[in-house]
């Protein structure tokens, strides 16, 4: 027996006025109940015979001072508990008003099916000669919010309005001023799900954190890197590229990951260097670690399959072992730095994208434009998880995540891009939080110190043995 799934509430053709609707029924209701309390014992003693109608149509009744009290404040209650729950129940007004547009697009966009029927006079025997219309099916469209995110269900039934309830990506994004982050097909229904107040999902650096294989960026974004691994990062000067992979590094310091970082410009994550292991910046000792990189990738890769608990399928964290993420900055500059040499590099790396998922070898790219000269044959596409921040061309988006069907805004909030977290649907993204004056240097290198293994001995350890 299949488990039931609660979908949300159900959009209906009444729901164009729900707004009103719900306003209406609410402050009479908050009316009434005031207007009785205050007036209610006089209401019930007062003489209903004596209140009758004039000759003019209007109605006859004694209007006394404390009457004219008892609306005016029954009228004020009313407004003030109007303001009162739209300040403490904003989401509620949100989501009745996002139901309503929902009920309104499908209306206006006629993706119904109805009929024309007689309209029946002031007496039955009698035609009026007039028609209405009536809706005869309804599309099922189901609405909910949950921990932020938004929930869109949409049945499809192969009907002639299939192709536009397929594609409802650009409708819903702005026309609910959400973020599409999953679509999905299941059970005859499409489900969209949108992130709901982008920015209010956004965290601060301390909490981001590395577990089971996820790393967590907002509310509602993980880097599953045991899933979905590479990173690619893009971004202009002042767009929070730098901020942001400092903010990676901080968090993966926190577990037991060896960390590379190759700076080619000696610029912010050189200095690193004062503080741990495997930062490099020259061009020969860039060559050197990527090379290594690439060596203990394959050694471990070979290891695995001689120890005790290898199961074909399963990967690094099943045998217990510790991942390794080569941060390599400014790539684009690099490769055009190193000419003819380029060639044996982007070999190296289209290896580590390729096998590294299995062995935990990760790859975190950052330039500032995804040139396809340096990201060809195919590699582009093994980077999983795609962040563009701050201000980017048309042609760079197309470069960070092909030619899509997404507009893209640009808003002046540093550490705000567009994010595709491996699911080929991209939505908007806030990089964690960075107190001002926050030292990245001071902190990650007492991180690193801390660790039982320390700088030293990561140095010591030998291929294969971690």
């Amino acid at each position: 027996m299949k488990h039931f799934v609660y979908k949300g509430k159900r959009i209906r053709a009444g729901d164009q006025h729900l707004v009103f609707r719900f306003a209406t029924t609410s402050l009479v209701l908050v009316f009434l109940l005031v207007l009785l309390a205050f007036h209610g014992k006089r209401l019930i003693l007062t003489d209903w015979q004596k209140v009758r109608f004039l000759h003019d149509g209007s109605l006859q009744f004694a209007i006394t001072p404390y009457l004219v009290f008892s609306v005016s404040t029954a009228v004020g209650v009313s407004l003030l508990a109007t303001c009162l729950f739209y300040h403490f129940n904003r989401d509620r007004v949100k989501q009745l008003v996002h139901r309503q547009k929902l009920a309104k697009m499908i209306l206006e966009n006629k993706w119904y099916e109805s009929e024309q029927v007689q309209h029946d006079g002031l007496f039955k025997d009698w035609p009026s000669g007039r028609t209405k219309e009536k809706i005869t099916h309804f599309p099922k469209m189901y609405y909910r919010i949950k921990d932020g995110l938004i929930y869109i269900h949409v049945e499809i039934t192969l009907g002639k309005y299939q192709d536009q309830l397929l594609h409802l990506e650009k409708k819903l994004e702005s026309g609910l001023y959400c973020e599409l982050v999953d679509k999905e097909l299941k059970d005859s229904y499409v489900a969209y799900t949108l992130l709901y107040d982008t920015i209010a999902n956004r965290i601060s650096i301390e909490e981001v954190t590395a577990k089971d294989g996820r790393l967590k960026l907002m509310k509602s974004v993980y880097w599953e890197y045991d899933k979905l691994p590479h990173m690619l990062i893009a971004g202009g000067t002042g767009g929070g590229k730098t901020y942001f992979i400092f903010s990676l590094i901080e968090a993966l310091a926190r577990t037991d990951a060896r960390l590379y970082i190759l700076d080619p410009k000696n610029a912010d994550l050189a200095d690193l260097s004062e503080v741990m292991p495997n930062v490099y910046y020259r061009k020969e000792d860039m060559m050197t670690c990527l090379n290594q990189f690439y060596d203990e990738m394959m050694a471990r890769s070979e290891a695995m399959k001689q120890m005790d608990g290898y199961k074909t399928g399963e990967n690094y964290a099943y045998l217990g072992l510790p991942p390794h993420f080569l941060f390599f900055d400014e790539y684009v500059a690099f490769m055009e730095m190193i000419g003819k040499e380029s060639t044996k590099v982007l070999s190296k790396l289209k290896q580590i994208v390729m096998l590294g998922r299995q062995a935990g070898y990760f790859l975190i790219l950052a330039c500032q434009r995804p040139d396809a000269k340096f990201l060809g044959d195919g590699i582009r596409d093994q980077f999983n998880f795609r962040v563009a921040l701050g201000r980017m061309s048309e042609m760079g988006y197309n470069m960070m995540f092909n030619e899509v069907e997404k507009d893209f805004f640009l808003k002046p909030i540093k550490g705000r891009g567009y994010v595709d977290t491996g699911r080929s649907v991209i939505s908007e993204f806030y990089t964690p939080l960075v107190p001002k004056g926050y030292d990245f240097i001071t902190k990650i290198g007492k991180l690193v110190s801390s660790r039982p293994d320390g700088p030293a001995a990561c140095e010591a350890k030998a291929v294969g043995t971690d």
